[in-house]
This record gives C-alpha cells, structure tokens and sequence, in this order.
C-alpha cells in the first residue's frame, strides 16, 4: 500500500504534465486558425476556400504532425528496446539516411521508382542501412558503441553521398534536399491515412510482440533458454521499427529527433517496463512534433514556413535532451569504451618517422599519378610543372587538413576519457558549419578570413557546450554521445533550414557540406599549411595535460595542474583545428574519428606521440581520399569528404570487429 501511494501522485503529476502539453498544443493550433491568411472575394467565395484551406490543409497538416511524431516515437522505442541501446534511433542506425539517399538516388537515375513506390523506395534504403549496421555490429553481440558508431558511419556517408549527387545534378534532385528537411505542408489527407494506417499496424505489430520484447530485456541466453527465437525476433521488431521510420520520411522527409527524444523522456517521465514505454514514447512524440510544428506556423506568418518543421524540432528538442541528460536513469549496460590498446610502441619516435616518411611518398606519388584522356600516366617534366600548379595546393591542403583533424580528435578522446570522442561524433563539425551558415546568411560573399573565423567561433561552442554536459553527467560515455547527438541534430537543423531559404549562399554551403578541395588555391593552401604547423607546434609543450586529464579532474588537481585552465586550452585548441580544417574538407568525414583509432591501434599510447600520431594518419587519409577524388571518375571531380567517409568508415567498423573495441 504504501508503494501505491507513492506511485499514484507520481502518475498523476505524469498526467498532469502530458495534459498541459496536450493543451499547448491545442492553443497553438488554434492561434494557427485564428491567424489564417485573409483571403479576397465575395462572401461565398471566401467561406469555400476558406474551408478548403481548414480541411485540406490547416487540419490534415495537424493530423499528420500527431502521426507522425507518434509514429517516430514508436520507432524508436522499438529500436531502444530491441537493442538494449538507449540511443538508437531511425537517425543514429543511418535509417533516415539510408532512405533519402534511396529516394536521391531514383530520383536522380529511376525517377519510375519514385512514382511507383516512394514509400518502398525509401523503406528499401532503410533496410539496406540497418541491415549492414547489423551486420557489422554482429560480431561483437550488437554493443550499443559498435552499433552508434557503425550506423553514424553509415550516416556520414550516406549524407555525403547525397550532397554530392545533388551537387551533380542540382536542377532534378535540389528540391527533394529541402523537402527532405521535414517539411509538413500538405494538400490533402493522403500523407495523414498512410502514416496512420501504418501507425495503425505498427502498434497491433508492437502488443503481439510485447511478451518478447519484455523476453529479450534480458541477455540473449536468458532469451534464448525462454524459448525465444533471439535472432529472428530482433529482424523481427526492427523491420516494424524501419518501416515505421520509412513511411514517415517518404512522406514529410528526415524528421530526425524524435524518435530519439520520445523514449528518452518517457523514461525521464517515470515509464521503466517496456509496455509503458512503448505507450508513453508515441503520444509524447505526436505532441513534441504537433507543439513543433504550430510554432512554425505562428512564426511563418502566413507567408510560408521560416524553417521546415524538421528542423525547428532539432532546435527545440536538442536543448530539452541536453537539459535531461543529468536526470536520465542509468537502465541500460553500461558502454564499453572503444579501440583500446593492446601494446605499447618502445620506440614511438622511430614510428613517428615511419609514419612522416610514409605520408611523404604518398604525397609524391599523388603528385605524379594521375589519369588523363588516355588512362594512367606518371607526370614528369613541363607536364608536372604545369599540372602541380592544380595538384600541389590540393595536395597541401588535404594534408593539412587531414593533420588537424586526427590531432583534433585524438585532443578529444584525451580531453573527455572517450574514445569515440571526435569532431563529427560530439556535433563540433556541425558547429563549424553553423558558424559559416551565419557568416554566409549574413554576407554571402564573405571573404575567407570571415569564414574561418565563425566557423571557429561555432566549432569552439558546440565543443564547450559538450564539455559542459559531460562535466554536469561525470564524462559517462553513453550520455556524452547522447550530448553529441542533440547537438549534432540542432546543428544540422540550422544547415536545413538555411538549405530551405534557397539564399544566395544555400549553394556555397551545399558544396562545403560534401567536403570538396577541387578549388583550392596557393593561397589557401599555404594559409592551411601555416595554420597547421601553428596549431600543432604546441601539442609537446602540453604533454602533461594530455596524460593526466584523461585521469579525471580529481587526480588533476591532486597534482596540482589547473584543470580548467588546461581543458579550455585544449578546447580552443582543438576547436580551432575543428574548424581550419572542416572550413575545406567539410564536416561529414571520419578523419577526427579513425585517425585516433589507428594510432591506439598500433600502439602509440603516450599522449604526445599519440596526437602527433594522429595527425600523420589524418594526414595520409585524406591525402588518399583527395587523391582518388580527382582520378576515379576523371575529368569529374569527386568530393574528398565523400571519399575520405568511404575509406575511413569501413576500416573504422572493421576495427571494432577485429577487437580493437577491447580496453587496454
């Protein structure tokens, strides 16, 4: 009785809160209709389209915020339960990716798909990206690390590959990257009674299998002993889970964020057993996404939406998940930190210069080979003379670049104790390209100074606020993901809605976005070369703080080092390389992340060699990268963040495969 007492004022304060969301969300839909556009004409006129505009767009466009915020939630509260994993979602398994690349791609080359199927177009992606995210995570039993990490690879790469077909092909496929940023107009009730009737089979599909799922709660040879059928099962729930998240993308686009956030506050609300999570996940969905979208509607002023709902969600929700992180119960297994080492170099300087030397022939090799009308050929004499005048600033700059990036990532991992730390995973690519988003709404011909400068500015505050949460929630990395992710997605919703603008620097951003080098000049390339011997001077003079504050800040200050002083040093510092570099080669490479893995992985484990280790393998990556960008599909050029994300996040996966997931 007295457990009873307790949970019954609990409820009902749960109630009380979803009921004054409930009626948020009633007050502005009806500021909505209140402010409806005044249409001209006689009387009658004005009545009829006036009831057309209420019931064929004002209420169906409602309707489908509800079901498709619910549909979402649903998703990822089956993905969650079925993985163990508290951050698994439509957006972190590359499931949304996956499907928009699907429809980029039959737009661009099958169009007949589109209009045959849409929805089995995007679902066909959709299984395609979970399906190798678990194939890929198999092996090491579906580890919540193994399973973000593959599918946020998949993710990149998939992003990557759609800016660069739309850049190919901007006039036919341009109009599906702004749609794909969420957005909720509609003409009719179609959209609303496919997601619903979806939703429909979706929650009957999510009761058959709730014994189940409460089953495999437990470790799958607990499962298994049940008499559950562990691996069909889980194929089972997450093929209702992706098609959920597909019919929801075929129709309104990449709504990313909420099937993240609804579990994630259900279980923040008091929901612990999997039938109240999967209940209280949908309906705090449908409100997030229907509360979402009538406040782009109040602020759009009846002149069309400012920004697309999918991305005034990422706004809204980021922030709100940041603010929950501290108040998440610890409910899942715990994460196992990633890429240990398994040895330690003797001699890491001799490596330091195997690794030097090595970058070098690369380089001289990138020089002189190279394709031209014929095929193959090795360029020497007045041919080389003139076409290093193209290659050699190229060349500079993805070195450079390639550098700042493996040392801005191996700062990370020694900075927060992760070692999934990176400038993609915790967002701060993205805050770079919120920084020049700003620079470029404001002035689109901004020189280059300006660029770097907020892309700085951006990438520095992204990485504080993630320093923040992760001093707030004791450098968890479990939560330090999650932090990652909201800002990664609050970034990623300003790029959209600047996207959907279609402003003069929409295009501009486009191309940095897919990470192209082709227009790099001398004086580019000499600015990234200064800029990377500046930033990487200092890494041996801060020795001390790279292997004591991976230590945790108590052990840091019983050691008299001032902990502050010395992660907001290297906050900056790896900010500014965040940024210097990504200002070229874009944010969607994994250079920041495998760089770091590698060097572990070959033993270098002091924190000096161990930064200047990764900077020699960045290095070398993207040099490759650029350099197949420019010879696979000559005289086309490719983008190197396109082909720096194909190289880097299949050796990254198969890295965790092999082990290198194991602590040291």
């Amino acid at each position: 009785m007295a457990d009873l007492a307790l949970v019954r004022p609990f409820a009902v304060r749960r109630g009380m809160a979803w009921g004054a969301l409930f009626l948020l969300g009633l007050v502005l839909f009806a500021l909505v209709l209140v402010r409806r556009p005044e249409l001209a004409g006689d009387p009658a006129t004005v009545r009829r389209l006036g009831d057309v505009l209420l019931w064929h767009s004002l209420v169906p466009r409602a309707a489908t915020a509800l079901l498709a915020g619910a549909a979402l939630g649903l998703s990822g509260a089956l993905l969650q339960r079925v993985l163990r994993n508290p951050i698994a979602d439509p957006s972190t398994l590359g499931i949304a990716a996956g499907a928009q690349l699907a429809l980029v791609l039959a737009l661009a080359f099958a169009p007949a798909l589109v209009a045959f199927s849409r929805e089995g177009t995007a679902f066909a992606g959709g299984v395609a990206a979970v399906g190798l995210v678990m194939a890929l995570s198999w092996r090491r039993d579906f580890e919540p690390v193994t399973v973000v990490v593959a599918g946020m690879t998949l993710s990149l790469m998939a992003g990557a590959a759609s800016a660069a077909l739309i850049l190919a092909r901007g006039d036919y496929v341009f109009s599906l990257f702004i749609w794909g940023a969420g957005s909720l107009h509609q003409q009719n009730w179609q959209p609303a009674l496919v997601i619903g009737t979806r939703l429909a089979l979706g929650v009957l599909a999510a009761v058959l299998l709730l014994r189940p799922l409460n089953v495999l709660a437990l470790n799958d040879a607990g499962a298994r002993s049940l008499g559950v059928a562990v691996g069909g099962m889980r194929c089972l729930v997450i093929a209702v889970a992706v098609w959920l998240a597909a019919s929801v993308v075929s129709q309104v686009g990449v709504i990313g964020f909420v099937g993240l956030a609804a579990p994630a506050f259900a279980r923040v609300s008091g929901a612990r057993r999997p039938g109240e999570v999967l209940l209280a996940a949908p309906l705090i969905g449908a409100l997030l996404l229907w509360i979402a979208d009538g406040a782009v509607q109040l602020a759009s002023a009846g002149d069309g939406d400012v920004i697309p709902t999918g991305a005034a969600v990422g706004l809204i929700g980021g922030p709100l998940l940041l603010w929950l992180l501290p108040r998440l119960p610890h409910h899942a297994p715990p994460m196992q930190a990633a890429a240990g080492t398994r040895r330690r170099l003797r001699r890491p300087g001799r490596a330091l210069l195997v690794l030097l030397a090595a970058t070098g022939v690369a380089g001289v090799a990138a020089l002189v080979m190279g394709r031209d009308l014929d095929g193959w050929a090795l360029a020497s004499g007045p041919v080389l003379a003139e076409l290093a005048v193209f290659r050699l600033p190229r060349i500079v700059a993805a070195v450079a670049a390639g550098g700042l990036l493996g040392a801005a990532g191996a700062i990370m991992q020694r900075l927060t104790g992760n070692p999934l730390a990176g400038p993609e995973v915790l967002g701060v690519g993205a805050g770079a390209g919120v920084g020049l988003a700003a620079a470029l709404t404001l002035d689109p011909g901004a020189g280059t100074a300006l660029l770097v400068g907020a892309s700085a500015a951006g990438a520095l505050g992204a990485l504080v606020i993630v320093l923040v949460v992760a001093a707030l929630t004791g450098f968890g990395p479990e939560r330090l993901l999650l932090a990652g992710i909201a800002l990664g997605c609050m970034g990623l919703a300003i790029l959209s809605a600047v996207f959907a603008t279609g402003g003069p620097g929409s295009f501009r951003l486009l191309a940095w976005m897919s990470g192209s080098t082709d227009k790099v000049g001398v004086d580019e390339a000499r600015l990234m070369a200064v800029a990377a011997l500046v930033l990487l001077a200092p890494v041996p003079l801060l020795v001390r703080w790279l292997d004591i504050l991976p230590l945790g800040a108590a052990v840091g200050t019983s050691l008299g080092m001032p902990v502050t002083v010395g992660r907001l040093a290297l906050s900056l510092l790896a900010a500014l390389m965040t940024a210097l570099s990504a200002f070229f080669v874009g944010p969607l490479s994994l250079v920041g992340l495998i760089g770091p893995h590698v060097a572990r992985l070959a033993g270098f484990a002091p924190g000096r060699a161990f930064v200047l280790a990764s900077a020699l393998i960045g290095a070398a990556v993207l040099l490759v990268a650029d350099w197949l960008a420019r010879s696979l599909a000559f005289p086309y050029q490719l983008p190197t963040g396109l082909m720096a994300a194909l190289i880097g996040g299949p050796y990254l996966i198969w890295l965790l495969q092999r082990g290198g997931g194991e602590n040291g």
